[in-house]
């Protein structure tokens, strides 16, 4: 039996038309007759950055796509805003390139100009400028003295290679490990992936190699007890205070911590 639904197509002996028998339905359509056009898909619709969100980011890709003509003087052929809808698609769901939606440019043009921005920093640079818009909207300084670290063990997709990956022995979690610095707001300042066996000062002095590379600012940063003082040692390298916050023993379950805010209170940050 023929799964469903299942469509046979044919060119018949009448000259022009193309008949289609979809379990003994026909119809008949002019080869010249262009098909109808799809409805954008509403999954799609739904990324789009609205007028507001493009705005902000606009001046950004034109200068870079001013820097960036064609040997060929032509300007491109799909718009910079459809490039960067069908990136926070892939970004959002998760999709191979290859399975992109129709209506979206083509996965080598979205593939070129999300490795290109990855590789000359241009994504690096709308990030912390948003981050530095942002920041400033809810009254504090551009820049933060203040960064919490942390990390999450997380399974890896299957597939990742096994080099990059291992067993977090304490949270018994195969996979990776993520680790973030962010600001007072939760706005990421740095990024840090790595196997989950790797150890939390591993993680730590990472973070803050890259928090003092994005920053001068940064003054004190805040760790659980899952970092050492190796961490606390590091920072000192790079004139950062690391406070380890230490949980009551007394404590059951998840109880939030001491989170700097009279420091940030006082310093804008």
């Amino acid at each position: 039996m023929l799964p469903e639904p299942a469509v046979i197509a044919w060119r018949c002996k009448v000259p022009r038309q193309r008949v289609c028998a979809t379990f003994g339905t026909l119809q008949a359509r002019p080869l010249g007759q262009a098909l109808p056009q799809r409805r954008r898909s509403q999954s799609a619709v739904r990324e789009l950055p609205s007028d507001e969100q493009w705005a902000l980011i606009a001046p950004v890709i034109t200068a870079w796509k001013a820097r960036h003509p064609s040997v060929s003087g032509h300007q491109g052929k799909y718009a910079m805003r459809e490039i960067v809808n069908a990136i926070l698609y892939q970004n959002r769901t998760g999709c191979q390139w290859e399975f992109l939606p129709h209506d979206m440019p083509p996965p080598g043009a979205v593939k070129y100009y999300f490795y290109t921005w990855r590789d000359d920093g241009t994504d690096q640079n709308l990030h912390d400028l948003l981050r530095w818009q942002l920041r400033e909207k809810k009254r504090r300084l551009a820049d933060p003295s203040l960064v919490v670290l942390d990390t999450q063990s997380v399974h890896a997709a299957v597939g990742v290679p096994a080099d990059t990956t291992g067993r977090d022995a304490a949270k018994k979690v195969p996979g990776r490990k993520r680790c973030l610095a962010v600001d007072v707001l939760g706005l990421v300042v740095a990024v840090v992936v790595l196997a989950a066996s790797a150890h939390e000062n591993t993680a730590g002095i990472a973070l803050l190699d890259q928090v003092a590379e994005q920053t001068d600012t940064v003054e004190k940063a805040l760790v659980d007890q899952g970092f050492k003082q190796r961490v606390v040692e590091h920072g000192k390298s790079h004139g950062i205070d690391v406070e380890i916050v230490e949980r009551n023993p007394a404590d059951k379950g998840f109880v939030p911590q001491a989170s700097g805010g009279s420091w940030s209170r006082r310093t804008g940050s």
